[in-house]
């Protein structure tokens, strides 16, 4: 069987760490992938380090993709991925920019692609539920979410999830039979979904 890897790809709250906390629930073998990291914030679900680490990686061509936001560094590298999978691990990987989900695609695994949404009021509502500190901040990157899609709406998706209108298990049961069958990515109407 042809190892399998998630993109989860979503606005903050989203759902992105409910559903994989649900995912390995269901299944052992989902693992979420915990980026490198350089910057203040959260450290949980997370592999920190220094920018100069992260910089030495990129020269070496060990990234797959590396992006700012929330005044940190982040990063996803080659040996980290392929280091779960060599484990029977499927890899469970947070995006919240398109071309991230597109250059970590080109590691050779089986993506199942999943595109999460929720309206603005469910972002700032759960953020608020959840205790972040920087609500305001995670509010403009739903914008920046929303303004990415539609500049990216031929990129192909094999899931999108309305997670204001699933359950984290039926998302979760929705990704586990996408990657039991033989689903593939597709351009989807992004318009209709971001409103």
């Amino acid at each position: 069987m042809t190892p399998s890897g998630v993109i989860l790809y979503g606005p903050p709250g989203s759902g992105k760490d409910t559903i994989t906390a649900e995912l390995s629930a269901l299944r052992g073998e989902f693992t979420l992938f915990q980026r490198l990291k350089a910057g203040p914030g959260r450290s949980a679900g997370y592999r920190m380090t220094s920018i100069d680490h992260i910089e030495e990686l990129s020269q070496a061509g060990e990234l797959l993709y590396r992006n700012a936001r929330y005044d940190a560094e982040y990063a996803i590298d080659r040996r980290g991925v392929a280091d779960l999978v060599q484990v029977g691990r499927i890899p469970v990987l947070h995006m919240g920019q398109v071309a991230g989900a597109g250059a970590v695609a080109d590691f050779p695994l089986r993506w199942i692609r999943v595109l999460l949404w929720c309206p603005l009021d469910v972002t700032e509502s759960r953020s608020i539920g959840r205790g972040d500190k920087d609500v305001e901040a995670r509010v403009k990157v739903w914008h920046e979410t929303r303004e990415d899609l539609l500049a990216h709406e031929s990129e192909p998706w094999t899931l999108t999830l309305r997670t204001d209108r699933l359950s984290p298990t039926e998302s979760a049961n929705t990704i586990i039979d996408a990657l039991a069958t033989t689903a593939s990515a597709e351009i989807r109407s992004i318009r209709e979904l971001v409103g």
